[in-house]
């Protein structure tokens, strides 16, 4: 890709997807869904969680699928770290960026990481200090879990939330991120908080993270650009959801918000053709289990068809 996209679509299908599904793929596969991410033009891909096997076998070869990233030239390289142990395997694996997931909500954080959200904070100044040691230049970003309710606790109190990102960006955190985890928003509390959460972080809030539980991941995806957000995750075939939050079901499918996003004139830097191609060759291995999205089912419609014969014969 010539030019720096607009938009950018970090895909955590390989991560936030497969944790969700009780099947092994095989790494081979997995690197096969790598390969044709980054080939369809994707650049930022979490490939995986550095978590005991014993709790997610299904992310297991992560090392190797990081190992595997790093020689996709340009590709951003991102890993789930649950605690320190978890973020001292992410620097020794060379990963670009490491995602370490903060919840708002006490019961969430509990059966999560089975810590609460300000003893998650410190361990968020551990990992900090742990990197800066290590010379790495490894990005820390934090995810702010539950931040629009929880299926756990319910509601969430937004205060709680800002505090929360106060917290963990004085305790060493290089950016954050808002997550609907369990498809409880709607635009109207994400525009809101995604605008009180700018006054705190400023350009450090760095990403919208929603699923369609409830129908509304894409309306959502929307109220977070309308306040200056430009970067976004999803899963390929819209799989994902969290082991400890219930019915925290599928995330925003990846080829639903890169047609969102060019059906406005706005790039992204991904080839939709082939990333649906992909997504088929993933239903083939993922056969029987329940996949999301929409645009794979209707196809493009004939006005973005013409215009990109358009631009093809210009």
């Amino acid at each position: 890709m010539a030019a720096t996209p607009g938009i950018v679509v970090r895909e955590v299908g390989l991560r936030d997807g497969l944790q969700s599904i009780a099947r092994v793929l095989p790494t081979d596969q997995k690197l096969a869904w790598l390969r044709g991410a980054y080939d369809a033009g994707l650049r930022e891909i979490e490939v995986g969680s550095f978590v005991p096997a014993r709790l997610l076998p299904q992310l297991a070869d992560t090392a190797q699928l990081v190992a595997f990233a790093r020689t996709l030239p340009g590709l951003l390289t991102s890993v789930l770290v649950p605690n320190l142990k978890g973020a001292q395997a992410a620097l020794d694996s060379g990963a670009d960026q490491m995602l370490l997931p903060i919840s708002a909500s006490h019961a969430h954080s509990l059966a999560n990481l089975r810590k609460t959200p300000d003893e998650v904070v410190a361990e968020v100044a551990r990992i900090r200090a742990e990197r800066d040691a290590s010379g790495s230049r490894c990005v820390l970003e934090v995810g702010m879990s539950t931040a629009f309710g929880c299926t756990l606790q319910g509601h969430v109190d937004p205060q709680e939330v800002l505090r929360l990102i106060a917290a963990v960006l004085d305790a060493g955190a290089d950016q954050v991120g808002l997550a609907d985890t369990v498809g409880y928003a709607d635009p109207r509390q994400v525009r809101d908080l995604f605008e009180r959460t700018f006054k705190i972080a400023g350009d450090r809030l760095t990403c919208g993270h929603f699923h369609d539980t409830r129908g509304l991941g894409l309306a959502n995806v929307m109220a977070a650009l309308d306040t200056g957000i430009t970067r976004f995750d999803a899963c390929l075939a819209g799989i994902g959801g969290c082991p400890h939050a219930p019915g925290a079901s599928g995330n925003v499918a990846t080829e639903d918000v890169v047609y969102l996003m060019h059906s406005m004139g706005l790039a992204t830097g991904v080839d939709l053709d082939a990333l649906l191609r992909l997504r088929q060759q993933v239903a083939g291995w993922l056969e029987g289990e329940t996949l999301h999205g929409s645009i794979w089912r209707a196809g493009l419609p004939k006005t973005m068809l013409a215009t990109h014969v358009e631009s093809v014969s210009a």
